[in-house]
């Protein structure tokens, strides 16, 4: 017997929320992603530490193996003796169970580290690995459980540092100062 065309209306409405429910966790989910990578970069310590939930762990091997708020301490002490870095995300595969709650991801992450000049010349580390994470929605927030970094390229070069000039385009800042945070009205 066919269903009624309610029924059909009513399943194609509740398949529809569905959709729209999954791609909302995915875009919160890529905001989070996007949001740890600024945290970094700015050195906003309360804005990279919203990544992960309370009790949300972190494992990049052998160097790291604990909270994600103690990943924040290690990385903080690493980041200070540096005088630029960037964190740049993409290829984020999500995957959502709306049932439970639950997520997993896997993210490309390529992060570029420069030190301090010294004599005229930098050394720069670019780090390219992936992010396979582990979330949950809790009182409306998605954040990560469980995150394990696989390393995928290191280079490490040093070289001649190129000055800033008179040409030269704005620079970013690693604290509140940066002029993203009128921009975003943050």
């Amino acid at each position: 017997m066919p269903k009624s065309h309610a029924t059909q209306c009513t399943s194609a409405m509740s398949a529809d929320r569905d959709v729209i429910a999954a791609l909302a966790a995915k875009q919160a989910i890529t905001e989070q992603l996007h949001s740890y990578s600024r945290g970094l970069d700015r050195m906003d310590r309360t804005l990279a530490e919203r990544v992960w939930h309370a009790d949300g762990t972190a494992d990049y091997g052998p160097g790291y193996r604990g909270s994600g708020s103690g990943f924040l301490d290690f990385v903080w002490e690493y980041h200070a003796g540096f005088r630029a870095h960037s964190h740049l995300v993409s290829n984020a595969l999500i995957d959502v169970d709306l049932e439970s709650g639950t997520a997993v991801s896997e993210t490309y992450v390529a992060v570029w580290l420069q030190t301090i000049p010294v004599d005229g010349t930098v050394t720069d580390q670019q780090h390219r690995g992936r992010y396979l994470d582990r979330w949950s929605l809790r009182e409306g927030r998605w954040a990560i459980d469980h995150r394990t970094y696989v390393a995928d390229i290191l280079y490490q070069g040093r070289h001649a540092a190129i000055p800033d000039t008179k040409h030269s385009a704005p620079s970013g800042t690693r604290d509140r100062t940066d002029l993203s945070y009128p921009t975003l009205g943050l």
